[in-house]
């Protein structure tokens, strides 16, 4: 991906979240132990399906397994960049880093999009098509869906990425977020801007408006064939799982929608950094913690895995 134009700008300045040196170090030992609390959430996810024969050929933990993987890609786009900035507070990125940083971050968040419709219609096809569910969704269907996903999200931000980098930046070099965001890489671009603002628009409302319109599609049959089903243990289990999936979606769609969505968002500094720190930071930290700690598969699988760690202990030590 060339990165090259006619800007005389090489570097642009992050302002952060200002504020004195206190305040500074408060928010990086905040976000270093979320950041460490995030990884280590997610690998014992992975860890667990991994490890475990019962969770490991289901699809919904395959799903899971995956979507903990990406949190960590997700989180580690930006909260490094930022807790460098935060330890040394000059918010100084080159040209081509600040591009990049905009291609993986928008690359990985568009990939979260469609692995919470790929979760969607898992979650349909399981509750909706129990019987036929194994062979509408066996494992390598499975495979197929979080490849797609992948590939998905990483051409989806292409073309809009291509065109703002395009753009000539000869004036202030100066913008006040923590990272590389379309926001503000337009704001601060010489006119004429051209196409880049409306193609990069209707990339990012397809995405999320697209991705919405599936998930309370899929979720709203669910819901209405748990409310026609009459085995209660089974309809509880799954109105239960159906609920944690929705307040993660609700979140990652809410916070996002804020930021890119209202136009008045890109006006608003203080109010668009809470909400990009929101679904950077807090909401890779909730999701393993909503999705999958609290669930009691998950929780027997952890178990099995201790006790088999306990035993493994034991005959280390005798040897």
């Amino acid at each position: 991906m060339e990165l090259t134009n006619e800007t005389t700008v090489q570097e642009f300045i992050l302002l952060g979240f200002g504020g004195g040196q206190r305040k500074y170090f408060l928010l990086l030992v905040f976000f270093t132990v979320l950041y460490m609390l995030t990884l280590a959430e997610n690998i014992t996810i992975i860890t667990l399906v991994l490890l475990d024969a019962h969770l490991a050929h289901l699809p919904m933990y395959i799903l899971l397994s995956n979507f903990s993987w990406l949190e960590m890609c997700y989180v580690t786009a930006t909260v490094p960049r930022m807790l460098l900035d935060l330890a040394s507070p000059h918010g100084i990125i080159s040209f081509q880093a600040c591009f990049f940083q905009f291609y993986i971050f928008f690359s990985l968040g568009a990939t979260e999009c469609f692995f919470l419709s790929a979760m969607a219609l898992d979650r349909y096809l399981a509750i909706c098509h129990p019987l036929r569910y194994p062979q509408i969704m066996p494992q390598h269907s499975c495979y197929v869906l979080i490849f797609s996903c992948w590939v998905l999200g990483f051409l989806w931000h292409l073309v809009p990425v291509l065109l703002i980098s395009k753009l000539s930046f000869c004036g202030p070099n100066i913008f006040n977020h923590f990272v590389c965001d379309p926001g503000p890489l337009l704001s601060v671009a010489c006119p004429p801007l051209g196409n880049a603002p409306f193609v990069y628009q209707v990339f990012m409302n397809t995405l999320i408006l697209s991705n919405v319109f599936f998930v309370v599609l899929s979720y709203t049959i669910v819901i209405l064939t748990l409310i026609k089903s009459s085995y209660q243990g089974n309809r509880r289990k799954a109105f239960s799982t159906v609920f944690f999936h929705l307040v993660v979606v609700t979140i990652f769609y809410g916070s996002v929608a804020g930021v890119y969505l209202i136009p008045s968002g890109e006006n608003q500094s203080d109010l668009t950094k809470a909400a990009t720190v929101f679904y950077t930071a807090i909401t890779p930290f909730l999701n393993p913690l909503i999705y999958c700690l609290r669930n009691e598969q998950v929780k027997e699988a952890l178990g099995r895995l201790l006790k088999r760690t306990e035993k493994w202990w034991g005959q280390m030590l005798k040897l």
